[in-house]
């Protein structure tokens, strides 16, 4: 026996990829997720090759927004996900790049009406496709294009990310500096109550002013209950947002500082520029409508049909027979105009969707921008009632000291300094919130822009 064709299929068989089952085991997966915490080793190593060096001190005695966001990246399964998706789209170029296989029909033919050398005749034919119009690069460019759209659709996903920590983190933060304004609030009514009743039992003063003040008491308290109630649930959220478990924050100390003191007053228009040149979601629209295009080219591609070279060989009462053909689809009742009205319509839509991101996109930088300026505005006004609160109190403060006014003044005088403080938190965060929109606007930490440099350069976004 001959060994080629054993040979042959061995060598075929070299090149086949074989299955390997991967079977999901909740149980274990639900237990993984239950373990993760932020002193993970692998988040250690993910941190140091995102940072450009090794981290002497991990994990940071305080996480901030930028430790908390390498975390959430390492953690959420959301960018898993756009990953994965990321790896699909790049498996569809090299899927798109392959060429059709030729084939082989063999078999055995019997002449009965013959009495020759052999009533046998064995033939065999061959069938070699070849595509014509480009359409192989045509496919290959749209799979690209669809994997440039998968990259960015990733950027954007880190993004959202991002996002989500700072957006919690600064819940987190303002739930809990409100609960300790709220707690110093109550221990000065505590004691303004104490001695409004004091006076009340000295008939000094009417029932209606401590009735007052003990209402005003039981008010901050209710307060201090819902906020306590809103801390616990922002510090859920924000495990949320990381990818973690809440057990996971036990005992995590967080830097809440969100100042930017050298953040200025934007330009809208570059602003709307740097958005539009910027943002991963418009870059991966483009992608979707450059992909539109090219699936419309191979659509008109299709019009001309393929050719298929068909070479034969028969064995007939002894003579070898030979034969050389070719196929071809005569495109006389179909010419593939259906698909191509379908890819027209598609890269249609894909242009209208792009411009209703643009829309999107320029007005939620608008919003954003005017936002921030009243938001930083109103901070500078509530700043400037602060600063009198203060200065009011520490008068009061040495008005008692001289003996020209009592404790229960400067007591009010705090109480209304507290309110102001609480007052001015609101402004804080409203303004925090505002920068928060404006960095979602434009897809780029705070950090990064200012009123005279929005961009490197015009012409390089």
């Amino acid at each position: 026996m001959k060994p080629w064709p054993t040979i042959l299929i061995a060598c075929l068989l070299t090149g086949c990829a074989h299955f390997e089952s991967k079977p999901l085991a909740p149980e274990k997966s639900a237990a993984q997720l239950d373990a993760r915490r932020l002193d993970d080793a692998g988040l250690k190593k993910f941190a140091d090759q995102n940072s450009g060096g090794e981290r002497k001190n991990w994990p940071p005695s305080k996480w901030d927004l930028n430790s908390l966001t390498l975390a959430a990246f390492y953690f959420h399964p959301d960018l898993a996900v756009a990953c994965a998706q990321c790896r699909v789209a790049e498996a569809s170029v090299k899927t798109a790049g392959g060429r059709p296989n030729p084939t082989v029909t063999a078999g055995p033919g019997f002449n009965s009406t013959t009495a020759g050398v052999t009533p046998w005749m064995p033939f065999g034919s061959l069938d070699w496709p070849i595509e014509t119009a480009g359409k192989r690069a045509k496919r290959i460019a749209e799979a690209e294009e669809i994997s440039e759209s998968a990259r960015w659709n990733y950027v954007s996903t880190a993004w959202q990310i991002r996002s989500g920590v700072r957006a919690e983190l600064l819940d987190f933060s303002t739930a809990q500096k409100r609960a300790k304004l709220l707690q110093k609030q109550i221990a000065t009514q505590h004691e303004i109550s104490r001695r409004l009743e004091q006076r009340f039992d000295a008939g000094a003063i009417a029932r209606s002013e401590l009735v007052t003040a003990q209402m005003a008491l039981n008010k901050t308290q209710l307060e201090l209950s819902g906020g306590q109630s809103k801390l616990a649930d922002a510090r859920s959220r924000l495990a949320q947002a990381l990818g973690l478990p809440l057990a996971a924050l036990d005992g995590i100390q967080f830097e809440t500082d969100f100042s930017l003191s050298n953040l200025k007053e934007l330009n809208s228009a570059d602003a709307r520029r740097a958005a539009l040149l910027g943002r991963a979601d418009i870059r991966a629209a483009l992608a979707d409508y450059a992909a539109a295009e090219e699936n419309l080219k191979l659509e008109i591609a299709k019009q001309y049909p393929d050719l298929h070279l068909n070479p034969g060989y028969q064995f007939d009462q002894g003579d070898n027979k030979w034969t050389l053909g070719f196929t071809v689809e005569l495109p006389v009742l179909n010419q593939n105009q259906g698909p191509i009205a379908g890819s027209k319509a598609r890269r249609e839509l894909a242009a209208a969707k792009f411009l209703q991101l643009q829309s999107q996109v320029i007005g939620a930088v608008d919003r954003a921008v005017t936002g921030f300026g009243a938001a930083r505005s109103q901070l500078k006004t509530g700043s400037a009632l602060l600063d009198m609160a203060v200065r009011q109190q520490k008068s009061v403060a040495a008005q008692v000291k001289a003996g020209a006014a009592e404790q229960l003044d400067l007591l009010n005088a705090e109480m209304e300094l507290n309110a102001v403080r609480l007052a001015q938190l609101d402004g804080e965060t409203q303004l925090q919130s505002a920068i928060g929109a404006l960095e979602d606007a434009l897809q780029r930490p705070a950090d990064d822009f200012n009123a005279r440099k929005i961009l490197p350069a015009k012409s390089q976004p």
